[in-house]
């Protein structure tokens, strides 16, 4: 089960502060970058996850080809995901193995089976919900 509630998502937002976003693109038209750029102007840290765009800079940040090659040098508080419903369970294996608190699925994204894997491994999880229109009603 989701932690789409009001209250949980809250302090979601209240207690991290570095956001590893997988499938960031640098392109500047695309939602993962608006939305990255919206969180990073509001004291979060971006780390930026995209084998496509390993090794390149977006938005100031040194990106990762995925999330074990960026937890050995960040610590990451939530893993945002702006990939295919259907990419998520490797992404969420990922995240089992780096021990990150928070998984969120972005608008339109939902994937019940790969929740509950990490629910059971004791990552909370919201799922299709943008995290910058919920830090637009909590800030």
């Amino acid at each position: 089960m989701s932690t789409n509630q009001t209250d949980l998502i809250t302090s979601i937002l209240s207690k991290s502060k570095t956001i590893a976003v997988v499938g960031l693109s640098s392109k500047t038209s695309r939602p993962s970058y608006g939305v990255s750029a919206y969180m990073q102007a509001h004291g979060y840290r971006i780390i930026p996850v995209n084998p496509r765009e390993a090794g390149n800079i977006i938005l100031g940040e040194h990106c990762y080809p995925d999330l074990i090659t960026a937890a050995a040098e960040h610590r990451i508080d939530i893993v945002d995901c702006f990939r295919n419903a259907a990419d998520i369970p490797p992404i969420v294996k990922e995240a089992i193995q780096i021990a990150v608190p928070y998984l969120w699925m972005q608008s339109g994204i939902v994937n019940t089976e790969a929740a509950a894997i990490a629910e059971a491994a004791g990552i909370r999880v919201v799922m299709d919900r943008c995290i910058k229109i919920e830090h637009l009603y909590r800030a």
